[in-house]
């Protein structure tokens, strides 16, 4: 998708306006695999986590949402911090700032704009504005939401860390259902994400189909489903990491936690 320039952004107030001039960027025609399943919506929801909700999560929330699974992403750190012209002068903006005035702020000048074309920066804002307002941090989404879902994914350990403690935290819900919390740890730069992104749907494919095998249509076969799950994630995460990482050197975490 060919880069817009700020322009486009600025004046646009609502957010059917600038959703309507950024499409949602496509995903490689083969994915999900041939042999998903595609289920509208899914069995299973899904959560992606890392520290500011702009590249590591935002590609996997993507990459997901176009493949049909129900998925919702966030980041865990205190502000969406965003690479600046010097290590020492990153650009941070407040959770809840929408994309689109993310990008406004750093394209705000012809050699702004320029600079942060370069970086990278400015496509991660495009991309984000095209699948959702804004960011969301983890820690203060209310716990009925959170506990929507039923697998999330962290980018990093100490996210990973993170998502663990917060839920531990939490007043549990009535329902008190399981949430499979998974560590696929990542560097945080946009080529990494993509790989990463394709790694993650194959993973939540495989535990869509184990949980879908059992669904009729009711809750109670559905939950039926959600309950082999937790039985047998721990064996399908061993193997998805011998066979699926051999050429990728990362650590796979796992914890269970209820909600």
């Amino acid at each position: 998708m060919p880069p817009i320039s700020a322009k486009r952004f600025h004046g646009s107030h609502h957010n059917n306006d600038y959703r309507s001039i950024l499409p949602r960027p496509s995903t490689p025609p083969i994915i999900p695999p041939s042999s998903a399943r595609k289920i509208q919506p899914s069995t299973l929801s899904f959560g992606v986590v890392c520290s500011s909700n702009i590249n590591r999560s935002m590609e996997a929330h993507l990459v997901l949402g176009n493949a049909g699974l129900t998925v919702e992403s966030y980041g865990t750190g205190t502000t969406v911090r965003l690479p600046g012209r010097s290590a020492m002068e990153p650009r941070v903006f407040k959770f809840g700032t929408p994309y689109e005035e993310m990008y406004n702020s750093l394209a705000a000048t012809p050699d702004d704009e320029a600079y942060f074309l370069r970086n990278g920066v400015l496509q991660l804002c495009r991309r984000g504005a095209a699948v959702k307002i804004a960011p969301q941090r983890w820690q203060d989404t209310s716990t009925s939401f959170i506990s929507l879902h039923d697998v999330v994914i962290a980018f990093e350990e100490r996210i990973f860390d993170a998502v663990v403690e917060d839920l531990q935290m939490r007043e549990p819900t009535e329902d008190f259902q399981p949430i499979h919390v998974i560590c696929l740890d990542t560097k945080d730069n946009p080529h990494e994400a993509k790989i990463q992104g394709r790694i993650a749907l194959e993973l939540c494919w495989l535990l869509e189909n184990v949980a879908s095998e059992k669904v009729g249509g009711s809750k109670d076969v559905m939950d039926m489903g959600k309950e082999v799950l937790v039985a047998e994630i721990p064996s399908i995460l061993e193997a998805f990491q011998k066979e699926r990482m051999a050429h990728t050197p990362i650590k796979v975490l796992y914890q269970l936690c209820y909600l």
